[in-house]
């Protein structure tokens, strides 16, 4: 079967990212992204997710966080579509329901080319590590529209913002996983009643 996998390459006069990801991986990541906690997250979502992501990432860190992180969940997204192509045989549709210690995320998925993202949760603390809390939804909201796909993320309940974050991030790791397997009883063809996503 033909590899999914894809190169984005992103550059703009705030940064510069360079991407790879392989969707039939085996759960390595390799982030630099000049931001520890996003680094953190990546390597929680390929390891849960089972992808291949390498992602080395310059921007103006010294204004703040949002840019950089804003265009490498971009980035993340546009890899996804191009990786998965036309989306022929796969599932498609899938949730997780991971929890962090006191804390649980729920996150639900669908590939059916509709970029649009629903964001459940409270944050008591304004960052973690140097990453804003308040980026978090901007963050699931970009990989959505860029890889045209729907995200339905909550967090349940929680105390800390770490661990509730943690939950989101292994959860989409879990549902992509599940989504994008190859149905065999699809063959080559697309999870659509229309014919085309």
């Amino acid at each position: 079967m033909q590899p999914r996998h894809a190169t984005v390459q992103r550059t703009t006069g705030e940064t510069s990212i360079v991407l790879t990801l392989t969707v039939d991986g085996s759960g390595r990541c390799q982030a630099e992204t000049g931001i520890g906690f996003l680094d953190h997250m990546l390597t929680l979502f390929a390891k849960h997710g089972q992808f291949d992501i390498t992602v080395k990432a310059t921007g103006d860190l010294n204004v703040d966080d949002h840019h950089t992180a804003e265009d490498v969940s971009i980035c993340l997204g546009l890899a996804f579509d191009k990786a998965l192509a036309d989306r022929a045989g796969i599932v498609r549709t899938a949730h997780s329901y991971v929890p962090m210690d006191e804390a649980l995320g729920f996150v639900a998925v669908d590939l059916g080319g509709r970029p649009y993202c629903v964001f459940h949760a409270e944050f008591a603390t304004p960052r973690v590590g140097t990453l804003g809390t308040d980026v978090i939804f901007h963050l699931f909201e970009s990989i959505a529209i860029h890889a045209r796909m729907n995200i339905h993320a909550r967090v349940e309940y929680g105390r800390n913002d770490h661990h509730k974050i943690e939950a989101l991030y292994k959860a989409l790791g879990r549902a992509l996983d599940a989504a994008t397997m190859r149905d065999p009883r699809l063959g080559n063809t697309v999870p659509s009643t229309k014919g085309v996503i």
